[in-house]
């Protein structure tokens, strides 16, 4: 990146502003680049305890603090500079989830999921990818409806729906 800011200024101090303008193009590319890769990196995560959680029935503090950590940074990541869009709308979650993030959290996933006892292959055909996905989009949706500060209480509300949330809430994990 420090190149292409080194070429507009020569760019722009040559007149150059067609060139300028190309380079400014490239240099928005590669930060939109960045934030979804941000972005895929956290869904990720959140994926993967949503499978640990599908699986073993149950949910931990620190599979709590992992989601609940997941959906914030994406809420932060996701929405653009101008406070009024995003970089994914809602309606884009499914394909990213299932063409891009899916098969990653599977395989990392299985590292951890009852200590390892399935092959990544194994628990792709053992979880339910749709509740999965499904779960996800539930969180996911909470971030376009809720401000920051109200989004934490209205999560905890909704990781209580999950398998092992009433004995997470009542303190029996």
């Amino acid at each position: 990146m420090t190149q292409e800011l080194t070429d507009l200024r020569h760019s722009i101090l040559q007149g150059r502003y067609a060139d300028a303008l190309a380079i400014v193009d490239e240099l928005e590319g590669m930060s939109k680049k960045a934030i979804l890769r941000q972005i895929k990196s956290f869904l990720k995560i959140l994926l993967i305890h949503l499978i640990k959680n599908q699986i073993e029935q149950r949910l931990t503090n620190s599979w709590v603090a992992s989601i609940r950590n997941s959906i914030r940074e994406i809420q932060e990541v996701n929405l653009k500079e101008n406070k009024t869009s995003y970089y994914v709308n809602q309606d884009e979650w499914v394909n990213l989830i299932e063409e891009e993030v899916i098969e990653d959290a599977i395989a990392d996933a299985s590292l951890e999921v009852m200590n390892g006892k399935y092959s990544q292959f194994q628990l792709a055909d053992v979880i339910n990818r749709s509740e999965i996905i499904e779960n996800a989009l539930k969180f996911l949706t909470l971030t376009y409806a809720y401000s920051a500060k109200q989004l934490p209480a209205i999560m905890a509300n909704t990781l209580t729906q999950l398998p092992g949330g009433e004995d997470w809430k009542a303190g029996r994990w």
